[in-house]
């Protein structure tokens, strides 16, 4: 090979690349060591510093005492009134008569958690597929409730067998119900009453709604042909 060639072919080659010296692993415990001793020196001035102002800690302490249980108790208190409220809970059918109706919906919540469904919950709103309450009795049963309140009471206009068929379609297959109920201050019509028997509906008209609402006693001891209970849950 000439001279010449030999210097184009030195000439491609890539430059070496410098080497980089690998930290040892003596440095590497060296940086632990310093790393360790920072933080114990950060542990010990906390610490001292706590020593001497000891008066800091206990204060937040108690603050925080105080502060648990006072939650507490008005947890506690809130507990009892509202299990005394529903103990004594009622309403005239001039009281439910006046109320808006997503505040009906509420009020028939409420009487059902009086009547031990715990879990008892409003959940109407714009498509809400024919449930405004749903609730477990203390048997185990799944309730699902379609309430349909009117201004006027009774002048108002009827409950009839679309707003049943609403019911049946969805009660059971998309909301899981053991118990499908439609609940008015208003009337219902004779087909729809004839309908909901046909399927194995529940209504709640405005006869039994008051004695339900004035009374002691829960909504399962109103109704009849009700499916049997459940294993008792938690709720029971």
């Amino acid at each position: 090979m000439s001279p010449h060639a030999r210097k184009r072919r030195a000439a491609r080659r890539p430059p070496a690349r410098p080497r980089t010296r690998r930290p040892s692993r003596r440095q590497h415990s060296g940086d632990r060591l310093l790393a360790a001793g920072a933080g114990i020196g950060l542990a010990v001035a906390v610490v001292n510093w706590l020593l001497a102002h000891w008066w800091v800690p206990l204060t937040i302490g108690t603050l925080a005492a105080l502060a648990g249980a006072g939650w507490l108790y008005h947890r506690h208190r809130h507990a009892r009134w509202e299990a005394a409220r529903a103990q004594g809970l009622r309403y005239a059918l001039t009281q439910l008569d006046a109320l808006h109706h997503a505040r009906f919906e509420e009020a028939v919540r409420d009487l059902m958690r009086r009547d031990g469904c715990r879990d008892a919950v409003q959940v109407g709103r714009g498509g809400d597929l024919g449930a405004d309450v749903k609730a477990t009795d203390p048997y185990g049963r799944r309730w699902v409730i379609q309430c349909k309140h009117r201004r006027k009471g009774p002048a108002g206009s009827a409950v009839g067998t679309p707003d049943l068929q609403v019911l049946n379609g969805t009660a059971r297959q998309v909301h899981g119900a053991d118990i499908a109920v439609i609940v008015t201050n208003g009337r219902v019509t004779a087909p729809a009453v004839a309908f909901a028997r046909d399927q194995r509906l529940h209504v709640v008209d405005r006869d039994t709604l008051a004695v339900w609402a004035s009374s002691s006693r829960p909504l399962w001891e109103l109704l009849r042909a009700l499916p049997p209970p459940r294993s008792p849950t938690p709720l029971s």
